[in-house]
């Protein structure tokens, strides 16, 4: 398979005048469609996962039969302490994710100076589908996970890059090509849920788990068929940096590399009300929320759908909303977005305090709503977090140094994910109202300290050809 794929790709006739998708390059569409499947796997396998753990295989008549589960657990509770199934689920929840975002770098590198971005796609695209079929098998679940998170760390940011390299660096296109990447990432985000988390729930967890299989047995062929639309190989190693010797980088681009890496922290703290949608909140939601609508009992996987609906129209509102606005004022520089996005957000965990009151007082079970409440109001500060974020960081880096800085803006998922896995088995000693005001308090502490940034780091963070006080573009 890889020497058919390594054969086909040097001689390939790229041509980047192709208007053959929606006015884009057929590749395009190729590797958004692929895209689309291999996130199905991803977020149905998310979707799943917390739950499966908690619920059924770390219950202590199960998780004896995992093989390597003592060692993993015994290097967990040596840093956490003991853990109950909860706890534990959680903590290898959060691990898990928060790798799915560290590794991207290492495949990138892969990529660059050994395979090539194709080659190293499709191995990434195996070993996925092969851990989602290991899923099947309750012993098998570390070797499952590990083949998981080195199949997304070769494929995430190659395939990625993929849809960059069909454009010429001047071509306009090149934005709008991003947007329908991400449309298609939104699709699979709301399928999966309902598709793996119904028959996780109502059929069996390996219904789930296989289904997120075939998802991405699927992707794999449409990226193969495609394969001769994908843009030819870059340089690699020694060729690479023959043809593309880097430009040096002075005293202003080193301390705009260390100011990006020290606000790593404060970026952590910004996503811990979003993560724990996927994390604490399925757990606290099938203990306190009532599920049953019209006689039917909703799945609490179908709550992540609701959450990538609504994230959808969210995103579309906030480039609406700043679009209207720069037309009539100065748009803020990143920073201060960020900031703001932060203060809403905090609004989401906040919210669930009133609820979670009730409860304490004797209520009964809270209505699903609170679900729908939650997810709107983080998803309108998300909107003015994660992406602006990512614009900052591939604007300021210097030259030369944008894609490893774009995998280090990633470090913050991977700690801030971590962070959360530990912050979800707080539940079971502390009561809800006082979980969901800490996670209000410590995304608020976010939008605090990127306005400290600003005030203090603002001249640094500025565009090099314009002055601190003009608008900096989103």
């Amino acid at each position: 398979m890889s020497a058919s794929v390594s054969a086909a790709v040097p001689g390939n006739p790229l041509d980047r005048d192709d208007r053959a998708f929606l006015g884009h390059p057929r590749g395009l569409g190729w590797l958004a469609f692929c895209e689309l499947w291999e996130r199905f796997s991803y977020y149905g396998m998310q979707a799943l996962l917390v739950l499966y753990l908690s619920n059924y295989l770390f219950m202590p008549a199960n998780i004896g039969q995992v093989a390597g589960m003592d060692a993993l657990r015994a290097a967990i509770e040596n840093v956490t302490g003991p853990r109950s199934p909860q706890q534990l689920a959680s903590a290898v929840f959060g691990l898990y994710v928060g790798l799915v975002y560290l590794l991207p770098i290492f495949g990138g590198l892969i990529a660059d100076r050994w395979l090539g971005r194709t080659r190293t796609v499709v191995i990434g695209a195996v070993l996925m589908a092969t851990g989602h079929f290991l899923m099947a098998f309750e012993a098998a679940l570390l070797p499952a996970l590990g083949c998981l998170l080195l199949g997304v760390g070769c494929f995430k940011g190659n395939i990625a890059a993929q849809v960059g390299d069909l454009y010429a660096p001047g071509d306009k296109r090149r934005a709008s090509a991003f947007q329908i990447f991400m449309l298609a990432v939104q699709v699979a985000v709301i399928a999966a849920p309902i598709v793996c988390g119904t028959l996780g729930e109502k059929v069996g967890w390996h219904w789930g788990f296989g289904s997120a299989g075939v998802g991405m047995v699927i992707g794999l062929f449409v990226y193969l068929a495609g394969r001769r639309w994908l843009p030819p190989e870059a340089p690699r190693g020694a060729a690479k940096a023959a043809a593309a010797p880097q430009p040096p980088i002075g005293r202003r681009g080193l301390l705009q590399v260390a100011l990006l890496v020290a606000i790593l922290p404060v970026l952590m703290l910004s996503i811990v009300g979003n993560q724990q949608y996927n994390n604490g909140f399925p757990l606290w939601s099938q203990q306190h929320m009532d599920m049953v609508v019209a006689g039917f009992t909703v799945p609490v996987t179908w709550l992540q759908a609701v959450d990538a609906t609504l994230s959808t129209g969210t995103m579309l509102a906030s480039l609406a909303f700043w679009r209207w606005w720069a037309a009539r004022r100065r748009e803020p520089d990143e920073v201060t977005k960020m900031a703001l996005g932060c203060f809403v957000a905090a609004g989401a965990p906040a919210l669930l305090m009133i609820p979670a009151l009730s409860i304490e007082d004797g209520g009964a079970r809270i209505s699903i709503l609170w679900s729908f409440a939650y997810a709107l109001v983080n998803n309108i500060g998300f909107a003015n977090i994660m992406p602006v974020g990512l614009a900052l960081y591939s604007r300021v880096a210097p030259r030369g140094l944008q894609g490893v800085m774009i995998g280090i803006y990633y470090l913050h998922l991977f700690l801030g994910n971590l962070f959360v896995g530990w912050l979800a088995g707080l539940l079971e000693v502390m009561n809800g109202s006082n979980f969901w005001a800490l996670h209000a308090v410590l995304v608020a502490c976010a939008g605090v300290g990127l306005l400290v940034v600003k005030l203090v780091f603002g001249r640094l963070l500025a565009p090099d050809d314009t002055p601190v006080q003009a608008p900096a573009q989103a």
